[in-house]
């Protein structure tokens, strides 16, 4: 499914390149240097803050409302595969084999997702694969991103109207000649409105099916019977979830676990509290239907900059488009959250959550264009370029773990006595005395610059693992 491609080398970049995260081409093109270290720059913070995020809370995901640093990484995932769209799509001259490859890459992505994230590969500390399908997650980062990938790019490929590659630098003349895609995104945000703040949601019963949980079997009853509320056990978006998907299909162990409702160590993973309520032993799926018609709207704020970089050819021009937006939207979510009139949270990826993260995003990668594009300071982020144009491999090697399960796959009497262990005990924790300052350094130096290396000799000799 996935594909091994040996490319020639090429160190050159252009100011509007064609990149091949969407599409192949039928001809060498050269890529986007800023959005390869954009691309770079999310995977190893999503490397960061899933292995690193248990030792350090506040850099983990937020347990219900608020945004931390790991809340960050689906929308600029997103966000990127959006503003490859344009770039990937626009020397394609048959909306017929546009379709096809968008179509194709979506089947390839949510194939992968569930492998990954669906309950078959338990990698890296347990030693096993194989799932029960009565149990298996349907949803996962490479669904969402498959979803929103599908619903963007026939956007792109259908609606839009205009040919011309220059128009008038106004700020306002892209957002015409894309109208059509702000129309979907305003349908889409509409929809979210409707349904998060209009479904009713009644009370509901779950057992407990984490067979490490003390509770194992024990059936809990939550008492709902609201409407339009954003709590944890009563919101619209899980209940979706739970009556389409079925609550054996969710995630197991959902952020709000380490809520201070829930836990005796709040924002740590821990025991309950004894009065702890009944939802804390809840399933719930972050990456959910809902949720996910949600988040389509970052992947199109993601398309505008990518049509800005294929429309507007002076750095001024575009970064003032960028900087203007990312500024608008960060301020909107800002004040949408602590008015208290939309809370900022991933979980049911909330509109202030969508106008934060992708702000945030557009800001990121002006602040990497200007870097790198206008002075020219490439070479401060080659590690994260390299990362960035092998995204899939590192992606499934370090933050999947699948290597480190195939490491940890060899081992002398016990399980725990494999190569991954021992450079954690002894070349990281026990040479700083201290298991944080340890894994935070056993991330950095261990995964994400040996993934870097790897990825720069794969990069070296022009192979690339592309969906």
């Amino acid at each position: 499914m996935a594909e091994i491609k040996v490319d020639p080398v090429d160190n050159h970049t252009m100011v509007i390149p064609e990149t091949e995260i969407s599409a192949q081409k039928p001809h060498r093109t050269l890529r986007v240097a800023s959005l390869d270290i954009f691309r770079g720059l999310t995977v190893a913070l999503m490397i960061l803050v899933d292995d690193a995020g248990g030792e350090w809370p506040m850099i983990g995901h937020a347990p219900w409302h608020s945004c931390n640093l790991a809340d960050f990484v689906m929308p600029f995932f997103l966000f990127i595969v959006g503003m490859a769209i344009p770039l990937a799509l626009k020397r394609i001259p048959s909306k017929g084999k546009a379709v096809k490859k968008v179509v194709f890459r979506t089947l390839k992505l949510l194939f992968w997702g569930l492998l990954l994230q669906g309950g078959f590969s338990h990698a890296p500390d347990k030693l096993t694969y194989g799932v029960d399908m009565q149990m298996i997650r349907f949803c996962g980062i490479l669904q969402r991103i498959a979803f929103a990938y599908l619903v963007v790019a026939l956007a792109e490929i259908f609606l839009k109207d205009a040919q011309s590659n220059d128009i008038a630098a106004g700020y306002c003349s892209v957002f015409r000649l894309y109208c059509w895609h702000w129309l979907l995104g305003a349908c889409i945000l509409i929809l979210y409105l409707a349904m998060l703040y209009g479904t009713y949601v009644p009370d509901w019963q779950f057992a407990v099916h984490d067979k490490e949980s003390a509770d194992y079997g024990r059936v809990f009853t939550v008492d709902c019977n609201v409407r339009g509320k954003l709590n944890p056990p009563c919101n619209a978006v899980g209940y979706i979830d739970r009556e389409i998907l079925g609550i054996n299909h969710m995630y197991l162990k959902p952020a709000w676990r380490r809520a201070k409702a829930c836990t005796v160590n709040s924002h740590y993973e821990g025991p309950f509290i004894n009065d702890a309520p009944s939802w804390c032993h809840a399933p719930f799926e972050p990456e959910g239907i809902l949720s996910s018609i949600s988040a389509v709207l970052s992947t199109i704020i993601g398309v505008h900059f990518g049509h800005v970089l294929v429309h507007l050819k002076g750095h001024s021009e575009r970064l003032k488009q960028w900087i203007m937006m990312g500024f608008a939207l960060l301020i909107l979510g800002i004040i949408l959250h602590f008015t208290n009139a939309i809370p900022l949270n991933k979980q049911l990826y909330t509109f202030s959550y969508v106008c934060v993260t992708s702000g945030a995003a557009a800001l990121v990668f002006s602040a990497i264009y200007i870097l790198v594009d206008i002075w020219g300071l490439k070479y401060m982020f080659v590690p994260l370029k390299w990362i960035g144009m092998n995204a899939m491999l590192v992606y499934v090697m370090a933050a999947e773990g699948i290597f480190a399960g195939f490491i940890n796959g060899w081992y002398y009497e016990d399980p725990h006595n494999t190569l991954v262990y021992w450079i954690e005990k002894h070349i990281f924790i026990g040479v700083w005395n201290s298991r944080r300052v340890g894994i935070l350094l056993y991330v950095l130096f261990a995964e994400i610059i040996f993934w870097a290396i790897i990825a720069g000799i794969l990069h070296r000799f022009g192979i690339y693992w592309k969906l």
